[in-house]
Protein backbone atom coordinates (compact mmCIF):
# COMPACT_ATOMS: atom_id res chain seq x y z
CA UNK A 1 0.00 0.00 0.00
CA UNK A 2 2.91 2.19 0.67
CA UNK A 3 3.87 1.91 -2.66
CA UNK A 4 1.53 2.52 -4.31
CA UNK A 5 0.92 5.60 -2.12
CA UNK A 6 4.56 6.61 -3.50
CA UNK A 7 4.11 6.03 -6.91
CA UNK A 8 4.22 8.52 -9.74
CA UNK A 9 0.29 8.04 -10.55
CA UNK A 10 -0.84 8.34 -6.69
CA UNK A 11 1.60 11.47 -6.25
CA UNK A 12 0.36 13.22 -9.14
CA UNK A 13 -3.87 12.55 -8.62
CA UNK A 14 -2.75 13.89 -4.61
CA UNK A 15 -1.23 16.94 -6.17
CA UNK A 16 -3.64 17.55 -8.51
CA UNK A 17 -6.33 16.73 -6.28
CA UNK A 18 -4.96 19.21 -3.79
CA UNK A 19 -4.63 21.63 -6.10
CA UNK A 20 -7.92 21.70 -7.28
CA UNK A 21 -9.25 21.83 -4.05
CA UNK A 22 -7.13 24.52 -2.94
CA UNK A 23 -8.46 26.71 -6.15
CA UNK A 24 -12.06 25.17 -5.33
CA UNK A 25 -12.16 26.49 -1.87
CA UNK A 26 -10.68 30.33 -2.69
CA UNK A 27 -13.29 30.40 -5.66
CA UNK A 28 -16.19 29.29 -3.35
CA UNK A 29 -15.28 31.55 -0.56
CA UNK A 30 -14.65 34.56 -3.16
CA UNK A 31 -17.89 33.83 -4.52
CA UNK A 32 -20.11 33.50 -1.41
CA UNK A 33 -18.27 36.84 0.32
CA UNK A 34 -19.53 38.47 -2.72
CA UNK A 35 -22.96 37.07 -2.41
CA UNK A 36 -23.16 38.17 0.91
CA UNK A 37 -21.95 41.51 0.12
CA UNK A 38 -24.13 42.08 -3.04
CA UNK A 39 -26.85 40.71 -1.17
CA UNK A 40 -26.29 43.16 2.05
CA UNK A 41 -26.05 45.62 -0.45
CA UNK A 42 -29.56 44.95 -1.38
CA UNK A 43 -30.81 45.43 1.58
CA UNK A 44 -29.08 48.47 2.51
CA UNK A 45 -30.78 49.75 -0.57
CA UNK A 46 -34.01 48.34 0.34
CA UNK A 47 -33.85 50.03 3.73
CA UNK A 48 -32.79 53.15 2.49
CA UNK A 49 -35.84 53.71 0.09
CA UNK A 50 -38.18 52.64 2.81
CA UNK A 51 -36.73 55.54 5.65
CA UNK A 52 -36.68 58.20 2.78
CA UNK A 53 -39.84 57.26 1.31
CA UNK A 54 -41.45 57.67 5.54
CA UNK A 55 -38.68 60.73 5.93
CA UNK A 56 -40.35 62.36 2.65
CA UNK A 57 -44.00 61.91 4.32
CA UNK A 58 -42.52 63.72 7.47
CA UNK A 59 -41.15 66.56 5.48
CA UNK A 60 -44.46 67.21 3.43
CA UNK A 61 -46.35 67.63 6.70
CA UNK A 62 -47.95 64.25 7.16
CA UNK A 63 -48.88 63.39 11.14
CA UNK A 64 -47.14 60.84 13.00
CA UNK A 65 -50.49 59.12 13.03
CA UNK A 66 -51.62 59.86 9.33
CA UNK A 67 -47.79 58.13 8.38
CA UNK A 68 -48.28 55.20 4.99
CA UNK A 69 -45.80 52.80 6.42
CA UNK A 70 -44.92 50.03 5.08
CA UNK A 71 -45.65 46.16 5.64
CA UNK A 72 -43.87 45.52 8.91
CA UNK A 73 -42.46 42.40 8.13
CA UNK A 74 -40.78 43.47 5.01
CA UNK A 75 -39.79 46.79 6.83
CA UNK A 76 -40.55 47.64 10.03
CA UNK A 77 -40.35 51.32 10.91
CA UNK A 78 -39.87 53.52 13.95
CA UNK A 79 -39.62 57.27 14.32
CA UNK A 80 -37.53 59.06 17.07
CA UNK A 81 -37.19 62.32 18.27
CA UNK A 82 -34.37 63.88 19.74
CA UNK A 83 -34.92 63.02 22.71
CA UNK A 84 -35.45 59.44 22.25
CA UNK A 85 -38.98 59.45 22.38
CA UNK A 86 -40.44 56.82 19.61
CA UNK A 87 -43.15 59.13 17.81
CA UNK A 88 -44.03 56.30 15.52
CA UNK A 89 -44.02 52.34 14.86
CA UNK A 90 -44.97 50.03 12.33
CA UNK A 91 -48.15 47.94 13.00
CA UNK A 92 -47.31 44.81 15.40
CA UNK A 93 -43.94 46.07 15.64
CA UNK A 94 -43.13 44.45 19.46
CA UNK A 95 -39.38 44.54 20.01
CA UNK A 96 -36.62 46.40 18.05
CA UNK A 97 -32.60 46.12 18.52
CA UNK A 98 -30.32 47.92 16.85
CA UNK A 99 -31.91 51.27 15.99
CA UNK A 100 -30.41 52.72 19.24
CA UNK A 101 -33.63 52.76 20.77
CA UNK A 102 -35.72 49.58 21.91
CA UNK A 103 -38.66 51.11 22.72
CA UNK A 104 -41.99 50.55 21.57
CA UNK A 105 -44.59 52.10 23.75
CA UNK A 106 -47.66 49.87 25.04
CA UNK A 107 -51.07 51.24 23.94
CA UNK A 108 -49.55 53.29 21.53
CA UNK A 109 -51.26 53.02 18.28
CA UNK A 110 -49.20 51.34 15.77
CA UNK A 111 -49.60 54.11 13.26
CA UNK A 112 -48.70 57.06 15.43
CA UNK A 113 -48.13 58.88 18.58
CA UNK A 114 -48.89 62.84 19.77
CA UNK A 115 -49.88 64.99 17.14
CA UNK A 116 -52.15 67.20 18.17
CA UNK A 117 -50.01 70.24 18.02
CA UNK A 118 -49.51 71.97 14.36
CA UNK A 119 -50.08 74.71 12.60
CA UNK A 120 -53.00 74.67 9.74
CA UNK A 121 -49.95 75.77 7.20
CA UNK A 122 -46.94 74.05 8.03
CA UNK A 123 -44.68 74.54 5.19
CA UNK A 124 -42.54 71.80 4.07
CA UNK A 125 -39.98 70.32 6.27
CA UNK A 126 -35.98 68.66 4.85
CA UNK A 127 -34.79 65.39 4.37
CA UNK A 128 -31.26 65.27 5.24
CA UNK A 129 -28.83 64.51 2.08
CA UNK A 130 -26.28 63.00 4.30
CA UNK A 131 -25.40 59.09 3.52
CA UNK A 132 -27.65 56.93 6.04
CA UNK A 133 -26.39 55.12 8.46
CA UNK A 134 -27.01 51.77 8.30
CA UNK A 135 -26.80 48.74 11.40
CA UNK A 136 -27.79 44.88 11.94
CA UNK A 137 -30.21 44.33 14.56
CA UNK A 138 -33.29 42.35 14.78
CA UNK A 139 -37.11 42.83 15.30
CA UNK A 140 -40.15 41.00 16.50
CA UNK A 141 -43.71 41.59 14.24
CA UNK A 142 -46.47 39.73 15.46
CA UNK A 143 -44.48 37.15 17.58
CA UNK A 144 -41.77 36.34 14.92
CA UNK A 145 -38.42 37.66 15.33
CA UNK A 146 -35.70 38.20 12.76
CA UNK A 147 -32.47 39.48 11.22
CA UNK A 148 -33.02 43.09 9.51
CA UNK A 149 -30.68 45.65 8.27
CA UNK A 150 -31.58 49.26 9.31
CA UNK A 151 -31.30 52.61 7.91
CA UNK A 152 -31.51 55.50 9.51
CA UNK A 153 -32.58 58.61 8.07
CA UNK A 154 -32.56 62.32 9.38
CA UNK A 155 -35.56 64.81 8.75
CA UNK A 156 -36.82 68.37 9.19
CA UNK A 157 -40.59 68.27 10.06
CA UNK A 158 -42.17 71.58 9.34
CA UNK A 159 -42.94 72.41 12.61
CA UNK A 160 -39.17 72.37 12.94
CA UNK A 161 -38.64 68.86 14.93
CA UNK A 162 -35.78 67.07 13.76
CA UNK A 163 -36.44 62.96 13.88
CA UNK A 164 -34.53 60.27 12.60
CA UNK A 165 -36.84 57.60 10.31
CA UNK A 166 -35.40 53.75 10.66
CA UNK A 167 -36.12 51.62 8.44
CA UNK A 168 -35.29 47.76 8.05
CA UNK A 169 -34.86 45.10 5.24
CA UNK A 170 -35.33 41.21 6.00
CA UNK A 171 -31.84 39.61 5.58
CA UNK A 172 -33.92 36.02 5.80
CA UNK A 173 -33.63 35.99 1.77
CA UNK A 174 -29.91 37.30 1.38
CA UNK A 175 -29.35 34.71 4.38
CA UNK A 176 -30.98 31.95 2.99
CA UNK A 177 -29.61 32.57 -0.37
CA UNK A 178 -25.60 32.31 1.48
CA UNK A 179 -26.46 29.32 3.30
CA UNK A 180 -27.91 27.26 -0.04
CA UNK A 181 -24.81 28.18 -2.08
CA UNK A 182 -22.52 27.58 1.01
CA UNK A 183 -24.36 23.89 1.60
CA UNK A 184 -24.09 23.09 -2.31
CA UNK A 185 -20.78 24.13 -2.65
CA UNK A 186 -19.92 21.89 0.79
CA UNK A 187 -21.86 19.13 -1.21
CA UNK A 188 -20.29 19.67 -4.81
CA UNK A 189 -16.59 20.13 -3.74
CA UNK A 190 -16.16 16.31 -2.59
CA UNK A 191 -18.37 14.87 -5.40
CA UNK A 192 -15.73 17.38 -8.31
CA UNK A 193 -12.91 16.18 -5.79
CA UNK A 194 -13.62 12.70 -6.57
CA UNK A 195 -14.39 13.58 -10.28
CA UNK A 196 -11.01 15.22 -10.90
CA UNK A 197 -8.92 12.70 -9.02
CA UNK A 198 -10.40 9.49 -10.96
CA UNK A 199 -10.09 11.50 -13.83
CA UNK A 200 -6.01 12.25 -13.28
CA UNK A 201 -6.07 8.53 -11.73
CA UNK A 202 -6.86 7.46 -15.57
CA UNK A 203 -5.13 9.49 -17.72
CA UNK A 204 -1.99 9.15 -15.32
CA UNK A 205 -1.85 5.73 -16.04
CA UNK A 206 -2.46 5.83 -19.64
CA UNK A 207 0.07 8.58 -19.97
CA UNK A 208 1.74 6.41 -18.07
CA UNK A 209 1.99 2.66 -20.06
CA UNK A 210 4.46 3.59 -22.57
CA UNK A 211 6.71 4.02 -18.96
CA UNK A 212 6.07 0.53 -17.97
CA UNK A 213 6.95 -0.64 -21.53
CA UNK A 214 9.87 0.82 -21.51
CA UNK A 215 10.63 -0.27 -17.85
CA UNK A 216 9.54 -3.72 -18.19
CA UNK A 217 11.82 -4.13 -22.20
CA UNK A 218 14.75 -2.67 -19.89
CA UNK A 219 14.12 -5.31 -17.26
CA UNK A 220 14.23 -8.31 -19.96
CA UNK A 221 17.20 -6.72 -21.20
CA UNK A 222 19.00 -6.29 -18.31
CA UNK A 223 18.19 -10.07 -17.20
CA UNK A 224 18.80 -11.44 -20.76
CA UNK A 225 21.99 -9.76 -20.99
CA UNK A 226 21.05 -8.91 -25.13
CA UNK A 227 22.20 -5.52 -25.87
CA UNK A 228 20.97 -5.97 -29.19
CA UNK A 229 17.18 -5.13 -28.17
CA UNK A 230 15.29 -2.16 -28.18
CA UNK A 231 12.38 -0.86 -25.75
CA UNK A 232 9.71 0.70 -27.70
CA UNK A 233 8.63 3.95 -28.78
CA UNK A 234 5.17 5.00 -28.08
CA UNK A 235 3.42 6.59 -31.62
CA UNK A 236 2.89 9.96 -29.75
CA UNK A 237 5.86 12.83 -30.15
CA UNK A 238 6.03 13.40 -26.81
CA UNK A 239 8.95 13.40 -23.91
CA UNK A 240 8.08 10.09 -23.05
CA UNK A 241 8.76 9.53 -26.75
CA UNK A 242 12.05 11.34 -26.40
CA UNK A 243 12.75 9.16 -23.56
CA UNK A 244 12.47 5.83 -25.23
CA UNK A 245 14.46 6.98 -28.71
CA UNK A 246 17.37 8.68 -25.86
CA UNK A 247 17.03 5.32 -24.14
CA UNK A 248 17.55 3.13 -27.60
CA UNK A 249 20.59 5.62 -28.30
CA UNK A 250 22.09 4.30 -25.13
CA UNK A 251 21.61 0.82 -25.60
CA UNK A 252 22.85 1.18 -28.85
CA UNK A 253 26.11 3.46 -27.82
CA UNK A 254 26.18 0.56 -25.02
CA UNK A 255 26.50 -2.04 -27.03
CA UNK A 256 29.13 -0.19 -29.27
CA UNK A 257 30.95 0.06 -26.17
CA UNK A 258 31.25 -3.59 -25.41
CA UNK A 259 31.82 -4.93 -28.42
CA UNK A 260 34.61 -2.35 -28.73
CA UNK A 261 35.56 -3.58 -25.26
CA UNK A 262 35.32 -7.14 -26.23
CA UNK A 263 37.29 -6.79 -29.67
CA UNK A 264 39.78 -5.13 -27.38
CA UNK A 265 39.88 -7.82 -25.07
CA UNK A 266 40.53 -10.19 -27.96
CA UNK A 267 43.26 -8.17 -30.01
CA UNK A 268 44.99 -7.27 -26.37
CA UNK A 269 45.30 -10.94 -25.38
CA UNK A 270 45.91 -11.91 -29.21
CA UNK A 271 48.72 -9.32 -29.20
CA UNK A 272 50.16 -10.51 -25.92
CA UNK A 273 49.92 -14.20 -26.95
CA UNK A 274 52.83 -13.77 -30.03
CA UNK A 275 55.67 -12.46 -27.27
CA UNK A 276 54.75 -14.66 -24.54
CA UNK A 277 54.79 -17.30 -26.88
CA UNK A 278 58.24 -16.41 -28.07
CA UNK A 279 59.49 -15.87 -24.82
CA UNK A 280 58.37 -19.33 -23.65
CA UNK A 281 59.92 -21.17 -26.40
CA UNK A 282 63.17 -19.74 -26.04
CA UNK A 283 63.15 -20.24 -22.71
CA UNK A 284 62.33 -23.55 -23.41
CA UNK A 285 64.89 -24.01 -25.72
CA UNK A 286 67.70 -22.51 -23.71
CA UNK A 287 66.73 -24.64 -20.60
CA UNK A 288 67.54 -27.69 -23.02
CA UNK A 289 70.10 -26.68 -25.20
CA UNK A 290 72.03 -23.45 -22.96
CA UNK A 291 74.84 -22.88 -25.51
CA UNK A 292 71.66 -21.54 -28.06
CA UNK A 293 70.47 -18.80 -25.27
CA UNK A 294 69.44 -15.78 -27.70
CA UNK A 295 69.39 -13.55 -24.90
CA UNK A 296 69.57 -10.49 -27.60
CA UNK A 297 65.78 -11.90 -28.74
CA UNK A 298 64.58 -12.31 -25.17
CA UNK A 299 65.29 -8.64 -24.00
CA UNK A 300 63.92 -7.50 -27.46
CA UNK A 301 60.46 -9.77 -27.05
CA UNK A 302 60.67 -8.72 -23.07
CA UNK A 303 60.79 -4.78 -24.18
CA UNK A 304 58.12 -5.07 -26.75
CA UNK A 305 56.01 -6.68 -23.95
CA UNK A 306 56.45 -4.08 -21.81
CA UNK A 307 55.75 -1.69 -23.89
CA UNK A 308 52.22 -3.36 -25.05
CA UNK A 309 51.03 -3.67 -21.70
CA UNK A 310 52.15 0.09 -20.93
CA UNK A 311 50.32 0.83 -24.24
CA UNK A 312 47.39 -1.06 -22.87
CA UNK A 313 47.05 0.18 -19.91
CA UNK A 314 47.20 3.91 -20.84
CA UNK A 315 43.84 3.32 -23.04
CA UNK A 316 42.62 1.43 -20.02
CA UNK A 317 43.09 4.84 -17.91
CA UNK A 318 41.66 6.71 -21.13
CA UNK A 319 38.37 4.65 -21.45
CA UNK A 320 37.67 4.91 -17.39
CA UNK A 321 37.88 8.95 -18.12
CA UNK A 322 41.74 9.03 -16.16
CA UNK A 323 42.66 12.98 -16.49
CA UNK A 324 45.35 14.19 -14.54
CA UNK A 325 45.56 17.78 -13.71
CA UNK A 326 46.12 20.02 -16.28
CA UNK A 327 48.50 23.36 -16.82
CA UNK A 328 49.57 25.51 -18.91
CA UNK A 329 52.19 23.78 -21.12
CA UNK A 330 54.65 25.14 -23.51
CA UNK A 331 54.74 23.02 -26.20
CA UNK A 332 57.31 23.82 -28.52
CA UNK A 333 59.63 22.66 -25.39
CA UNK A 334 57.58 19.25 -25.06
CA UNK A 335 58.60 19.06 -28.98
CA UNK A 336 62.12 19.95 -28.44
CA UNK A 337 62.46 17.78 -25.22
CA UNK A 338 61.26 15.14 -27.55
CA UNK A 339 63.24 15.41 -30.51
CA UNK A 340 66.34 15.74 -28.38
CA UNK A 341 65.64 12.34 -26.58
CA UNK A 342 64.70 10.60 -30.10
CA UNK A 343 68.24 12.32 -31.81
CA UNK A 344 70.40 9.43 -31.58
CA UNK A 345 68.19 6.41 -32.28
CA UNK A 346 66.20 7.80 -35.17
CA UNK A 347 66.49 6.10 -38.66
CA UNK A 348 65.79 9.39 -40.76
CA UNK A 349 66.75 12.43 -38.76
CA UNK A 350 63.82 14.25 -38.46
CA UNK A 351 63.53 17.93 -40.15
CA UNK A 352 62.06 20.48 -37.89
CA UNK A 353 61.06 24.18 -37.75
CA UNK A 354 59.47 25.22 -34.87
CA UNK A 355 58.08 29.04 -36.08
CA UNK A 356 56.20 29.72 -32.82
CA UNK A 357 55.47 28.44 -29.15
CA UNK A 358 51.98 28.44 -28.64
CA UNK A 359 51.21 27.63 -24.88
CA UNK A 360 48.34 24.70 -23.77
CA UNK A 361 46.59 23.41 -21.15
CA UNK A 362 47.44 20.22 -20.87
CA UNK A 363 50.17 17.43 -19.41
CA UNK A 364 53.48 17.22 -20.41
CA UNK A 365 54.06 13.65 -20.42
CA UNK A 366 50.30 12.66 -22.74
CA UNK A 367 51.77 15.53 -24.99
CA UNK A 368 55.24 14.38 -25.80
CA UNK A 369 53.65 10.58 -25.95
CA UNK A 370 51.29 12.03 -28.70
CA UNK A 371 54.70 13.92 -30.75
CA UNK A 372 56.60 10.28 -30.09
CA UNK A 373 54.12 7.75 -31.03
CA UNK A 374 53.28 10.83 -34.55
CA UNK A 375 57.27 10.77 -35.09
CA UNK A 376 57.23 6.91 -34.62
CA UNK A 377 54.38 6.49 -37.32
CA UNK A 378 56.04 9.20 -39.50
CA UNK A 379 59.59 7.30 -39.55
CA UNK A 380 58.46 3.77 -39.90
CA UNK A 381 56.89 5.00 -43.23
CA UNK A 382 58.87 7.00 -44.45
CA UNK A 383 61.65 6.48 -47.17
CA UNK A 384 63.98 9.43 -46.63
CA UNK A 385 62.72 12.22 -44.94
CA UNK A 386 60.81 13.20 -41.79
CA UNK A 387 59.02 16.63 -41.22
CA UNK A 388 57.88 18.71 -38.37
CA UNK A 389 56.11 22.03 -38.05
CA UNK A 390 55.00 23.85 -34.93
CA UNK A 391 53.06 27.00 -35.36
CA UNK A 392 50.10 28.61 -34.05
CA UNK A 393 46.89 29.81 -35.87
CA UNK A 394 44.39 31.98 -35.09
CA UNK A 395 44.56 30.86 -31.53
CA UNK A 396 45.06 26.98 -32.10
CA UNK A 397 48.35 25.82 -31.59
CA UNK A 398 49.03 23.78 -34.96
CA UNK A 399 51.73 20.71 -34.90
CA UNK A 400 52.29 18.90 -38.35
CA UNK A 401 54.10 15.87 -39.18
CA UNK A 402 54.96 14.36 -42.23
CA UNK A 403 56.38 11.07 -44.54
CA UNK A 404 57.69 10.61 -47.59
CA UNK A 405 56.21 7.71 -47.29
CA UNK A 406 53.18 5.86 -49.22
CA UNK A 407 50.81 7.77 -47.73
CA UNK A 408 46.94 6.83 -46.57
CA UNK A 409 44.21 5.78 -48.69
CA UNK A 410 41.54 8.31 -48.19
CA UNK A 411 39.17 5.32 -46.89
CA UNK A 412 41.44 4.99 -44.51
CA UNK A 413 42.16 8.05 -43.03
CA UNK A 414 39.94 7.85 -39.86
CA UNK A 415 40.50 3.81 -40.17
CA UNK A 416 44.03 4.20 -38.78
CA UNK A 417 43.18 5.40 -35.57
CA UNK A 418 41.19 2.49 -34.58
CA UNK A 419 43.13 0.29 -32.12
CA UNK A 420 44.79 -2.77 -33.27
CA UNK A 421 44.77 -1.58 -36.64
CA UNK A 422 47.61 -2.28 -39.38
CA UNK A 423 46.85 -1.44 -42.99
CA UNK A 424 49.42 -3.28 -44.37
CA UNK A 425 48.49 -7.12 -42.98
CA UNK A 426 51.96 -8.75 -45.05
CA UNK A 427 54.60 -6.78 -42.63
CA UNK A 428 55.75 -8.26 -39.44
CA UNK A 429 54.71 -7.44 -36.16
CA UNK A 430 57.97 -6.05 -35.42
CA UNK A 431 57.87 -3.67 -38.40
CA UNK A 432 54.71 -2.77 -37.90
CA UNK A 433 53.66 -2.41 -34.02
CA UNK A 434 51.03 -3.47 -32.23
CA UNK A 435 48.64 -1.42 -34.32
CA UNK A 436 47.73 1.56 -31.03
CA UNK A 437 50.05 4.64 -30.92
CA UNK A 438 48.08 6.67 -33.12
CA UNK A 439 44.67 4.94 -31.49
CA UNK A 440 46.30 6.14 -28.58
CA UNK A 441 47.79 9.57 -30.01
CA UNK A 442 43.95 10.23 -30.69
CA UNK A 443 42.28 9.53 -27.54
CA UNK A 444 45.27 11.55 -25.88
CA UNK A 445 44.20 14.86 -28.24
CA UNK A 446 40.90 14.37 -28.06
CA UNK A 447 40.65 14.24 -23.86
CA UNK A 448 42.98 17.74 -24.33
CA UNK A 449 40.07 19.10 -26.09
CA UNK A 450 42.37 19.06 -29.49
CA UNK A 451 41.56 17.00 -33.26
CA UNK A 452 44.21 15.09 -34.37
CA UNK A 453 43.52 14.32 -38.49
CA UNK A 454 45.67 12.24 -41.87
CA UNK A 455 45.77 14.04 -45.17
CA UNK A 456 48.25 14.01 -48.00
CA UNK A 457 51.73 15.79 -47.34
CA UNK A 458 52.54 18.27 -49.99
CA UNK A 459 55.42 15.82 -51.77
CA UNK A 460 53.01 13.35 -51.38
CA UNK A 461 53.41 10.90 -48.47
CA UNK A 462 50.80 11.15 -44.99
CA UNK A 463 50.74 14.27 -43.04
CA UNK A 464 49.60 14.03 -39.43
CA UNK A 465 47.83 17.46 -37.85
CA UNK A 466 47.28 18.12 -34.57
CA UNK A 467 45.25 20.88 -33.44
CA UNK A 468 45.11 22.02 -29.57
CA UNK A 469 43.09 24.88 -28.17
CA UNK A 470 45.92 27.91 -27.35
CA UNK A 471 45.84 29.78 -24.45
Amino acid sequence: MARRLSSVRARTTLGATAVVAVALVAAGLAVVLLLRANLGGQADLAAEVAAREVASQLATGTSYASLDLPDSEDHPVQVVDEDGRVRAVSEDLQAIHGTGSAEVRPGQPARGGDDDDHDDDPGRGEVSDDDPGFSTGDATVDGRRADYRFASVEVTTPRDETVTVYAGADLAAAQDAVSTATRAMLVGLPLLLAVVAAVTWLVTRRALRPVEAVRAELAEITSSGDLARRVPVPGARDEIAGLAVTTNETLAALEGSVARQRGFVADASHELRSPIASLRTQLEVAAAHPELLDVDGLVEDAVRLQHLAADLLLLARIDAGDRPPARPVALAEVVRAELERRAAGDRIPVQASIEADPRVMGVPGRLSRVAGNLLDNAERHADAAVRLSLRAEAGTAVLRIADDGPGVAPADRERIFERFVRLDDARSRDEGGAGLGLAIARDLVLAHGGDLTVGEAPGGGALFEMRLPAT
